[in-house]
């Protein structure tokens, strides 16, 4: 995943133990900077190794692609902060440098001019005056990636200056407010001079209600209008970002050398036909292929994933994980994964809404071995692919939760005094330390495997139809699928959890985080924009008021601070199921009005006299409400003839050296693309 380094020794670094390693590095703005362990590379084989040095190239080679989609500025101000803060010859003591160092930091962080979660744009402590100096005092060569031919510096600061200071320019990376147009609102670059409405009836024309095989619309272009005419921009070799694509290639391509077995080949090989053609055709057969692929330990995403980013949900960020199966956690989702008939057959919802025969249903834990694009710096813990309903039903998907980045976060935060500020009493605080990490692992493990690829959709019914709420309501089915299902006695039957009380430890943290302490992610006047916070805002929500009358959930006063309460862990379930019905009820019909009302009503407004209260508390505890990650170093090892002999990993490197050296060494896009 970094450059080859030449050893004369073979010599293998044991993973370090828990004990011994350093999970925390660095802490900046509300971010702290964990490391993550990828225990047992060292038991691997040579094959393994190389195949996962080859498709951690290809990871960290998409690194540009997905700053340009978040905004058509991310490369250039990324490059001049870079440029600045190597070069300046000035006091970089000075509070204008260590806040454009911060500023900086912030950009890797959220690959880009917004924050990686709430997606507003960062506000600059540094003053526009230091920025123009800062950038003049550079020599032109200093500025080579940034400067357009026949620019100057001085042109360069007016560019960039209103972008970075100004905050009614581009103020949301996407926009998910109510009764605006998405797309002129947004700040991302997957369209240009285009309307929210142009955009529909675009899609809309194209598809077909009687294709029960739809290809994924408009997943792997961005959208513009040229000289009148909408015209689509795909993302291929010889297409839009191919200086990239084709450097991804050339590491698959290698990849495909050294791939497990022919299967594995095979899904590498039909990756990169679909990125040489732009096919949402041939992106359909590689998704296939990759989640029939059940033999190979090593594994990997790499690729237009998840549409988070689009306010409309269909337009794909670049991403990517590689990753090798923990063989023995894995024995808990293969539990689930054997019952998954069991589970459909069983949920709470509407029988016509629930699949007749779950098919290809696979899960696993898995060690990550990088993070890359919109999985990096800032990760999630589990994956559920393929995203297109039509494969699911078919062909099935592949879950996977990340443990050992779940490991680094429960490390990272112990005796952080969390639970003594915000848990109601001694009673949730041990069921929290004995089973929280136990019983979260088990919430993604039935989110991932089970609830993303439970239920139907009717026939005729568009995957798209819920527009900007689709993304929502569709983790709120998969958060209320596992909620549901923890509380079961099948789930002690099967070994997952060891008793009957220990779900109630991911019941409580879940309906504490929903109402009150997820909250501390949020700038104060702001409602929640992003689809897992709405999610979890919107369940906790909806289940505090359907049980006020038999008090089921209740919020509490001591010593003038705010408390959750669950009075009733069974009838919390009963809600839980109840509300699956109706969420699963909108997404198998596709209910535009139903979703929105949901969402809306529930997900989206904050109580703002509870929020400064949240904030106040998290902020006396010196926590950082959200986290990401530096990746280890993999080198090559070789021989006096040039062969390998091995694949070396190191955790030395830190957050800002990685990230120059990633912008020196995987930057192939233009600046302006």
């Amino acid at each position: 995943m970094t450059t080859v380094l030449l050893a004369c020794s073979s010599q293998k670094s044991a993973t370090p133990a828990i004990e011994d390693f350093t999970y925390s590095v660095d802490k900046f703005a509300d971010i702290e900077i964990l490391r993550y362990r990828v225990p047992d590379f060292e038991s691997l084989s040579l094959k393994q190794k190389e195949l996962i040095y080859y498709l951690n190239q290809a990871a960290l080679e998409g690194r540009d692609i997905l700053y340009d989609q978040n905004n058509k500025y991310n490369l250039f101000i990324r490059r001049t902060l870079e440029a600045v803060y190597v070069n300046y010859k000035g006091d970089r003591n000075s509070e204008d440098f260590q806040n454009l160092t911060t500023y900086l930091k912030r950009v890797w962080m959220g690959n880009g001019i917004h924050h990686h979660y709430s997606e507003d744009k960062f506000v600059p402590e540094f003053s526009e005056e230091f920025f123009a100096e800062a950038v003049k005092s550079l020599k032109a060569e200093e500025l080579t990636t940034v400067l357009l031919p026949g620019e100057t510096a001085e042109d360069l600061i007016n560019k960039l200056t209103p972008v970075i200071f100004d905050p009614t320019l581009y103020p949301k990376r996407t926009n998910q407010a109510d009764g605006v147009d998405l797309i002129l609102t947004s700040g991302n670059n997957y369209y240009d001079g285009v309307t929210q409405a142009e955009v529909e009836a675009f899609y809309a024309n194209m598809k077909d209600p009687n294709d029960s095989t739809p290809i994924s619309y408009g997943l792997n272009s961005k959208l513009v209008k040229e000289n009148g005419k909408l015209v689509e921009k795909t993302y291929k070799v010889g297409g839009l970002y191919t200086a990239a694509i084709e450097r991804i290639v050339g590491w698959l391509e290698k990849a495909a050398t050294v791939a497990e077995n022919e299967k594995q080949k095979d899904v590498i090989n039909t990756l990169i036909q679909y990125y040489k053609t732009g096919d949402l055709n041939t992106y359909d057969e590689y998704s296939i292929k990759w989640v029939e692929d059940l033999a190979s330990q090593v594994d990997f995403v790499n690729g237009f994933t998840e549409t988070y980013g689009d306010p409309l949900g269909m337009k794909a960020s670049w991403e990517s994980i590689v990753n090798f199966k923990n063989i023995e956690a894995t024995k808990r989702t293969e539990i689930i994964s054997a019952n998954a008939q069991w589970f459909e057959d069983h949920s709470p919802i509407d029988p016509k809404f629930k699949k007749e025969k779950v098919k290809g249903v696979s899960a696993k834990v898995i060690t990550a071995a990088i993070l890359a694009g919109d999985c990096y710096p800032a990760t999630p813990i589990g994956v559920n692919l393929p995203n297109a309903n039509w494969i699911r039903s078919e062909h099935g998907s592949k879950s996977v939760t990340i443990e050992n980045i779940t490991e680094a976060y429960d490390q990272a935060s112990l005796g952080n005094g969390f639970a003594e500020e915000f848990m109601w009493s001694d009673v949730e605080r041990q069921r929290a330390k004995d089973f929280a990490s136990m019983t979260n692992n088990l919430h993604t493990d039935l989110h991932e495997c089970l609830g993303h690829g439970s239920g139907k959709l009717l026939p005729g019914v568009d995957p798209d139809a819920l527009k900007s709420y689709g993304s929502t309501i569709e983790e709120a089915r998969a958060d209320l699928f596992g909620l549901y299902y923890m509380g079961d006695p099948k789930i002690v039957e099967l070994g997952l959890l060891p008793d009957k009380e220990a779900y109630k430890a991911e019941y409580y943290q879940f309906i504490m985080n929903g109402l009150m302490t997820q909250l501390t992610r949020i700038q104060p006047g702001k409602d929640i924009e992003e689809a897992h916070m709405r999610n979890r805002q919107l369940i906790a929500a909806w289940v505090y008021e359907k049980g006020k009358s038999e008090n089921v959930v209740e919020i509490k006063k001591r010593d003038g601070k705010t408390f959750i309460v669950v009075n009733d862990y069974e009838k919390l379930r009963t809600l839980f199921g109840n509300l699956l019905a109706e969420i699963q009820r909108i997404k198998s019909t596709g209910d535009f009005e139903g979703g929105k009302k949901l969402v809306e009503n529930y997900g989206v407004k904050v109580d703002q006299t509870l929020h400064a209260e949240a904030l106040d508390r998290y902020k006396k505890l010196n926590l950082a409400p959200y986290r990401g990650f530096v990746n280890p170093v993999y080198s090559l090892v070789k021989d006096a003839s040039g062969k390998i002999k091995d694949v070396k990993i190191s955790y030395d490197e830190n957050y800002v050296d990685q990230h120059l050296r990633y912008s020196k060494e995987y930057s192939s896009l233009p600046t302006f693309n």
